[in-house]
């Protein structure tokens, strides 16, 4: 990204203001880099634990699995979904509050004894999958941020800090370079009017 500036001095504050925004921003956008960057690992870490006890929890349940066929599946609903919003290292992120179902009334004498334990454990493996839904999107709010903050960092770090710089320095030696040129006109100029006052008095 080349960077746009004039061989004066309003240039030259306006760069030198923009740079050091730039520098003081940077600590602060690394930090934010930094705290997504762990947020991302302990969001990951808590998709895959969740994964697990999915998993083992299924697991437990596969020698009923002659009596899922006779369960009846409309029984349970997932009426609502209770949510907040928190905000980690800026970024908002979904979360779960609260799974509201509704429980279509059955008769206790005519349906099998385990239809209550059933119902409790369809809630649990919901709750499980719903959870793992919100802990995805949060994964993918996190590494969204993350790449756009890395991004944000290596652009200062390796662009505009640099470019600023460079350009600052180039305003300032050619700055040099006319004050230099003017006082050596200026020099030859005064050199030029003695040598004709001392012409002029002989």
């Amino acid at each position: 990204m080349a960077i746009q500036f004039q061989y004066n001095k309003t240039s030259l504050q306006t760069l030198e203001k923009n740079l050091k925004m730039r520098v003081r921003a940077l600590p602060t956008i690394k930090n934010k880099e930094s705290a997504l960057r762990m947020e991302v690992k302990r969001a990951k870490d808590d998709i895959r634990r969740s994964e697990q006890e999915l998993e083992q929890k299924i697991a437990s349940y596969e020698t009923m699995i002659a009596l899922w066929g006779e369960f009846d599946t409309t029984l349970l609903e997932v009426k609502d979904v209770k949510m907040s919003i928190r905000k980690i290292a800026g970024v908002r992120i979904p979360v779960l509050d609260e799974v509201i179902y509704t429980t279509r009334p059955y008769s206790l004498f005519n349906s099998p004894k385990w239809y209550p334990d059933g119902l409790a454990l369809l809630k649990e493996l919901a709750q499980v999958g719903i959870e793992q839904v919100f802990a995805a999107r949060k994964l993918d709010l996190l590494e969204y941020a993350r790449k756009k903050t890395t991004q944000k960092v290596n652009l200062f770090e390796k662009v505009q800090i640099p470019g600023y710089e460079d350009a600052i320095l180039k305003i300032k030696r050619f700055m040099e370079d006319e004050e230099n040129l003017s006082k050596s006109s200026q020099k030859i100029v005064k050199t030029r009017q003695q040598r004709l006052k001392e012409e002029v008095a002989v």
